[in-house]
C-alpha cells in the first residue's frame, strides 16, 4: 500500500503536461517537416546511418535476440512477487508496475532481498570500504586540527572528508582509462567538476559529463557519496569524457558518437570488466571465492539492471514514433502507454489508469524529449564492444569473469574506436572495433548464459508469459501462476 501510494502520488504529477504534450507533438512536427522529415520520429530514426524503416526492423530484431532472456526474468520475478504479496502480486501474468522497486519499472535491483537466488552468498559491496576511507579522512582532518572542533567546524571538515573521498573515487576510475593507455585528465577537470553537492545553490544531482569547449575543458556534474551505485557510475561518467577527449581533435561535425548508442556504451564496458578479481586488486573487497553461487547471484543483479532495462528502453520511442505519425491519437495517449508497456515488459498499472491521466509524462525524457532508443542500443552495444576487448586481451575462459583492465592491446583497440567520433558511418567504426558490421547481442546473451540455464530452471513448473492485451485497467488479479501441466 505504500508503494502503491508513492507510484500514484508521483504519476499524478504529470497531469497537467497533458494538454501541453499534444501541442507540443504539433510543434515539433511541424519543424520536423521544414528539414524534410514526415514527423519528428522519422526524424529521429533517420540518424543510424540507414532509412528510418530499417532501423525500426534492426531494433525488432535486437528485441527478438533477448525477449526469451527476458522473458525468463519476468516470469521469475512475478513468482516471487506473488509468494510474497499473494493475488496483489501479478495482473494477468504481468508484474504490478508499483512493486517493482523503481517508480517506472525500469530497473529491479531494488527487488534484490526478494528476488536473490542464494541469499545466504554475501554480495559484493565496495560501499563499506569506500565509507571506511572516508571516515579516515575525516578523522584525519579532525585530528589535524587538535580533536577540538565546534559544530561548524565539525560540518566543514565532514565536508571536505566527502570531497576528498569522491576524487580518490574519481581518481580509481581514471586509473583504468589509463592502465589502458589513454592519458590522465586535465587539470581543469579536478578544478573545474562538480564531485559533491554544493551548500550554496540547488544543483540538479543527476550525473552527466560535459564537454565545454571542444579543446579539452571536460567536466562531470555529480553529488558522489562512498556507495556502489556512485561508484560505477563515475566509470560510467569518464567514458563520455575520455570519448570527448578522443575525438576533440576532429572538425566540429565529427564530435560526437559513431551513433548515440556508442557514447552510452563506452563506460559502460568499462563496468563490464570491473570483476571481483579487478575489485580485489584495487583494495575494495577481500579476495573472492568462485563458485557457481556466487556466478549466478552476481548475474541476477546486473540482470535486474540490464535485462530488466531492455524492453523499457525500446518502449518508450515506440509510443513517441507512434504519437509523432499519428498512428496513437492525443484521446488515446494513456491506452497505447500501457498497451506497449504490457507488450513489451509484461508490466501492468496497479488501478485503472484511463485519459484522465498523462503516465507517460511522468518519465523525465518525454516531456524533455530526449530520444530514448539510444540506451537500449547501448545495453547491448556495450557486452559487443566488452567481447571484442576481451579477445583483444586474450581472455579464453567464461566471458563474464573476464577483465581487460591494464591491457595494452584492448587499450590500443578501444582508444581508435574513440578517435573515429562521428567521422564515418557507425557500422565501418563497430567493424573495424569487432569485426562486425551490425549490433548483436549474442555477446549479451552469452555473457548471461549461466543465468539463463538458472532462470530456465527455476521457471521449468511455471506458466511464463502473460496476456499482452493489457490498456486502461487491470483484470481481476489470479491467486497464483498456474503450473504447467
Amino acid at each position: 500500500d505504500v508503494q502503491l501510494d508513492a507510484w500514484t502520488g508521483w504519476h499524478a504529477t504529470a497531469v497537467p503536461m497533458r494538454k501541453d504534450y499534444a501541442r507540443f507533438v504539433q510543434l515539433v512536427n511541424e519543424g520536423a517537416k521544414q528539414m524534410g522529415f514526415a514527423n519528428a520520429g522519422e526524424m529521429w530514426r533517420a540518424g543510424y546511418d540507414m532509412s528510418p524503416a530499417e532501423f525500426q526492423s534492426e531494433t525488432d530484431r535486437l528485441w527478438g535476440q533477448v525477449k526469451p532472456l527476458y522473458d525468463q526474468l519476468q516470469c521469475y520475478t512475478r513468482v516471487r512477487l506473488v509468494k510474497k504479496y499473494g493475488a496483489r502480486g501479478q495482473i494477468d501474468g504481468m508484474i504490478p508496475a508499483h512493486l517493482t522497486g523503481n517508480m517506472w519499472a525500469q530497473n529491479w535491483g531494488n527487488l534484490w532481498d526478494l528476488l536473490a537466488p542464494y541469499p545466504d552468498v554475501g554480495p559484493l559491496d565496495v560501499g563499506p570500504a569506500l565509507q571506511a576511507e572516508r571516515d579516515a579522512d575525516d578523522a584525519k582532518l579532525t585530528a589535524a586540527r587538535g580533536g577540538d572542533t565546534g559544530v561548524q567546524q565539525q560540518v566543514e571538515l565532514g565536508r571536505q572528508a566527502d570531497l576528498a573521498e569522491a576524487q580518490s573515487m574519481a581518481r580509481r576510475a581514471e586509473s583504468f582509462y589509463v592502465s589502458l593507455g589513454m592519458r590522465r585528465l586535465p587539470d581543469s577537470f579536478w578544478t573545474r567538476s562538480q564531485f559533491i553537492k554544493p551548500r550554496d545553490r540547488d544543483v540538479v544531482c543527476h550525473a552527466s559529463a560535459w564537454d565545454m569547449d571542444t579543446r579539452g575543458d571536460v567536466r562531470i556534474k555529480m553529488c558522489i557519496g562512498p556507495n556502489n551505485e556512485d561508484f560505477t557510475t563515475i566509470y560510467h561518467e569518464l567514458g563520455h569524457v575520455y570519448y570527448f577527449l578522443a575525438y576533440d581533435a576532429l572538425p566540429f561535425l565529427f564530435q560526437d558518437g559513431a551513433n548515440d548508442g556508442f557514447h552510452e556504451a563506452i563506460g559502460d564496458t568499462i563496468v563490464l570488466s570491473m570483476t571481483p578479481q579487478y575489485l580485489h586488486r584495487i583494495g575494495l573487497v577481500g579476495e573472492q571465492a568462485q563458485s557457481h553461487q556466487a556466478t549466478i547471484n552476481a548475474q541476477m543483479r546486473m540482470a535486474l539492471q540490464k535485462v530488466a532495462f531492455l524492453p523499457f528502453g525500446l518502449m518508450i520511442d515506440r509510443w513517441r514514433w507512434g504519437v509523432f505519425d499519428g498512428s496513437i491519437k492525443p484521446a488515446d495517449y494513456n491506452k497505447a502507454w500501457w498497451a506497449l508497456r504490457a507488450k513489451y515488459q509484461g508490466v501492468a498499472p496497479p488501478s485503472p489508469r484511463g485519459e484522465e491521466f498523462f503516465d507517460p509524462g511522468a518519465k523525465y525524457h518525454v516531456p524533455a524529449n530526449t530520444p530514448y532508443t539510444r540506451y537500449f542500443l547501448a545495453d547491448i552495444l556495450q557486452f559487443q564492444f566488452y567481447r571484442a576487448l576481451c579477445k583483444a586481451a586474450g581472455q579464453t575462459g567464461p566471458l563474464n569473469e573476464c577483465s581487460f583492465a591494464g591491457n595494452a592491446a584492448a587499450g590500443k583497440l578501444y582508444l581508435a574506436m574513440l578517435r573515429k567520433g562521428a567521422s564515418q558511418p557507425w557500422q565501418k567504426t563497430l567493424r573495424q572495433f569487432t569485426g562486425e558490421d551490425h549490433v548483436d547481442a549474442r555477446a549479451l546473451l552469452e555473457y548471461f548464459a549461466p543465468l539463463q540455464a538458472w532462470l530456465d530452471e527455476q521457471n521449468k513448473d511455471q506458466q511464463c508469459g502473460w496476456e499482452g492485451n493489457f490498456a486502461s485497467g487491470p483484470a481481476t488479479p489470479a491467486a497464483s501462476p498456474p503450473a504447467k501441466n
